[in-house]
């Protein structure tokens, strides 16, 4: 109760990123009945209908991390004095934020299903009845047990991840009290995400090489073996979210290089020292834009378009993963409003900010936009053949 009270009471802003996270997990739960749909149509294709299931999670990993994001930069998750006493210190606040997290997810869960039976024409009275029944394999009842677990798999994967993150900030926000790490020290992880995104891409390779002309076509028939390449490009995306934190820390560098001003002293230092918060959710953007760049490649050199469902997966993935990034460098404005407000307080004109913000958008992308433009290469290459 104390969770629905704090989300009725909460900003407007705070409420639109419950709803997006209510609307990612209504997508993802319509992906994993969709699957279910198909294994119920094609009883005699297995395998294919695992493919499926396989693919809802990547979407359900991007959904994901956005509730977690979402969950970090809630503002009743921040421990503020006099809250311990009255019962509410961090572990608390971590527990009404998950179930605030909870809470958004199975409305979406719930949407996903009232959508899903609409469409298959299950429910009547509305426009669009039964528009998808065909592709949603109307004809054969839905199993009730299995429609549930899968509808229950973003709720529980979410309040899960943001019980786990909200703790682990906990924890580390005491460890930064006593000794707050300095912005010139560069994140490590560097060497272990190169490693793994030089992993991934081999991984993405050998799966195009050995099993091209495959009996289960990836989405769009790019033609290579599905669980090889959704294989790599896990593995490629982790290592740019891992690599994410120390590159973000070297475009903060590159300001500061040959006698830097105030402004560009100012823009690389906040970057330096934002580089741990923003890297990671940097690093996931650069992933799932090396793969959309990748598959409109090879999309324009004659493979079949996308289906429906594939589009809808595709689109959450990258708006999830855009909304993480959007959030968090939200998150770390706000806790630069201090900063800011003793900067002005000192002269600093508000063009000389706005400046600054437009130089770490400028070094982000010179870091950033080259190894997206090098690794979705890199990854069509062998899809190609």
């Amino acid at each position: 109760m104390l969770a629905l009270r704090l989300a009725r009471g909460s900003r407007p802003l705070v409420l639109l990123r419950r709803l997006l996270v209510a609307a990612a997990s209504a997508g993802v739960g319509f992906l994993l009945l969709s699957a279910l749909a198909h294994a119920l149509a094609h009883p005699g294709d297995p395998s294919g209908s695992v493919l499926r299931l396989v693919w809802c999670l990547v979407p359900l990993a991007a959904a994901v991390h956005f509730a977690v994001a979402v969950a970090r930069t809630d503002p009743g998750t921040r421990p503020r004095g006099g809250l311990s006493a009255v019962g509410l210190g961090p572990a608390r606040l971590a527990a009404l934020a998950a179930a605030t997290t909870a809470v958004a997810a199975t409305l979406g869960s719930a949407l996903a299903l009232l959508f899903f039976l609409h469409l298959r024409g299950d429910l009547t009275g509305l426009p669009f009845d039964g528009a998808a029944a065909e592709l949603l394999a109307a004809g054969r009842p839905l199993p009730t047990p299995a429609a549930l677990t899968l509808l229950a798999l973003p709720p529980l994967a979410a309040t899960a991840a943001a019980v786990l993150a909200l703790r682990r900030r906990a924890a580390a926000d005491p460890a930064a009290a006593v000794e707050p790490p300095g912005p010139g020290v560069m994140p490590g992880g560097l060497p272990w995400g190169c490693a793994l995104t030089a992993a991934g891409l081999a991984i993405g390779t050998y799966a195009a090489g050995t099993a091209s002309g495959g009996d289960v076509p990836l989405p769009g028939d790019l033609g290579a073996d599905p669980a090889g390449v959704l294989t790599g490009w896990a593995v490629t995306a982790t290592g740019l979210a891992v690599a994410g934190p120390a590159l973000t820390h070297a475009a903060g560098r590159l300001l500061q290089l040959a006698g830097p001003g105030a402004v560009r002293l100012l823009a690389g230092r906040v970057l330096m020292a934002e580089a741990r918060r923003i890297g990671r959710p940097l690093g996931v953007v650069c992933a799932v834009a090396a793969a959309v760049i990748a598959a409109v490649t090879l999309a324009g050199e004659g493979s079949r378009p996308f289906g429906p469902l594939t589009g809808l997966g595709a689109t959450l993935v990258i708006a999830c993963t855009t909304a993480t990034l959007l959030v968090t460098v939200a998150e770390a404005r706000d806790l630069r409003t201090g900063v800011r407000t003793d900067l002005r307080r000192l002269g600093a004109p508000a063009s000389a900010l706005r400046a600054a913000a437009a130089l770490r958008v400028l070094a982000l992308l010179a870091v950033f936009a080259p190894l997206t433009w090098a690794v979705a290469t890199l990854a069509a290459v062998p899809l190609r053949g």
